[in-house]
């Protein structure tokens, strides 16, 4: 578990800043799209799941991602399932806007849910998720804007720093 401990606010290289920036700004654009039928369904959430190889009906938190970072011009992540977005190589001790954040569940034995940070304040972090709802569900209907205490946090990954832009 993070905890509260080792959490920044800050990114000194300004082109990784603006990078973050914008990815933070894909995802808020995305704010308020829902599923068709409630049943992983859509158009805009069928873009996201065809961007990670998924087919209509999966669940889709993990390839809303993915599709964020690929509009950015990222290679990686490009993923539906979870626990891809957390490789050792990528695993971050701060939280920064932009980096995802990985939420376990115990039931299931692994993280079953992501999401991309919009900010940090004090113990809270403000995320945006899709396939969720306002009660935080693994099984929502669209994205939305998500306030989590820090310490519920299993993982952070940071896929700006050292990540691979397609030319």
């Amino acid at each position: 578990m993070l905890g509260g401990q080792g959490i920044a606010n800050t990114v000194d290289d300004t082109s990784e800043s603006a990078c973050r920036l914008r990815l933070v700004s894909i995802a808020e654009h995305e704010l308020g799209v829902r599923e068709g039928s409630g049943h992983n369904d859509g158009e805009r959430v069928e873009s996201y799941l065809a961007y990670a190889g998924l087919k209509k009906g999966d669940p889709w938190c993990a390839a809303f991602i993915s599709w964020i970072f690929a509009r950015e011009g990222f290679a990686k992540p490009r993923s539906g399932w979870s626990p891809d977005l957390f490789p050792s190589s990528r695993l971050a001790r701060s939280a920064l806007p932009a980096d995802v954040i990985g939420i376990y569940f115990e039931d299931k034995k692994r993280i079953a849910h992501v999401g991309l940070i919009e900010k940090i304040k004090g113990d809270w972090c403000f995320s945006i998720e899709g396939n969720t709802n306002i009660s935080g569900s693994i099984e929502g209907d669209g994205v939305y804007r998500r306030r989590r205490i820090l310490k519920t946090i299993h993982s952070i990954s940071d896929w700006v720093k050292n990540g691979r832009r397609v030319p």
